[in-house]
């Protein structure tokens, strides 16, 4: 079912709610976030003081990237998600997370969404990674549920929990990551399994969407993704998992 945009306004609490989480995952990202992160907050100007209003931040997106901000009030299903990745339309979840789910929200969010997402698009190499996943979502046939499957796996294991490599270390791009302390402090314990992206392998890992990982992929850089984008694309290549 489609679900329409709508509006949303904030109470003092949630202004609150927004200043500590956004205090709180600059400091937990610094020396953590992936440049492209790091480059797209400072480009957007998003800050502590007031949760940002969604029209201005789309017509920003949208002057910048190309890119449109879609408001939504409850979580939309991952076949119309991607149809929105297709149209260059990313839908932000307008509820914010409340106290009881600060360092770990089991669904999207506001900040999630506004913090951790929409930066990356600014990044002009991933942004069209994101549109080309809608694009292969949509010239599946409609009863390639594998298809779809591993597209979200891939999509699930990048953007939403993606590691990337910088200057030698191992850098947070994933709006999932970036977004959660809870997630971060998993991520970066010496017992959690931090591997090096393989596609197959990726396509074939679980989806884990209200729980932290079993583990992250981290790529080589960005640039990789494109080329992902494009074995799933090609003929028969739907079945690289199966």
């Amino acid at each position: 079912m489609f679900l329409q945009p709508r509006t949303a306004t904030y109470s003092a609490q949630d202004q609150l709610v927004w200043k500590i989480l956004f205090d709180r995952q600059r400091a937990l990202l610094h020396r953590r976030a992936a440049p492209a992160f790091s480059q797209g907050l400072e480009q957007l100007g998003l800050g502590r003081n007031t949760i940002p209003d969604l029209a201005e931040l789309s017509a920003e997106v949208q002057q910048l990237s190309g890119w449109q901000l879609l408001p939504y009030g409850q979580p939309v299903s991952q076949a119309l998600f991607l149809e929105r990745l297709a149209q260059r339309q990313f839908p932000v979840m307008t509820r914010l997370r409340t106290m009881r789910d600060f360092d770990f929200s089991p669904q999207p969010d506001l900040f999630h969404d506004l913090f951790g997402h929409v930066p990356m698009l600014l990044d002009a190499g991933f942004a069209d990674f994101l549109h080309q996943l809608g694009l292969a979502a949509l010239a599946l046939a409609p009863h390639d549920a594998v298809g779809r499957q591993q597209l979200w796996a891939l999509y699930f294991f990048t953007a939403e929990f993606g590691l990337v490599q910088h200057e030698g270390q191992p850098r947070l791009y994933g709006a999932g990551l970036l977004s959660s302390a809870g997630e971060i402090h998993h991520c970066i314990d010496a017992g959690t399994p931090r591997l090096e992206f393989d596609l197959t392998q990726v396509l074939q890992t679980t989806v884990r969407d209200s729980r932290f990982q079993n583990q992250y992929f981290v790529l080589p850089n960005l640039a990789v993704l494109a080329d992902c984008v494009a074995a799933l694309s090609a003929a028969g290549a739907w079945r690289l998992a199966a």
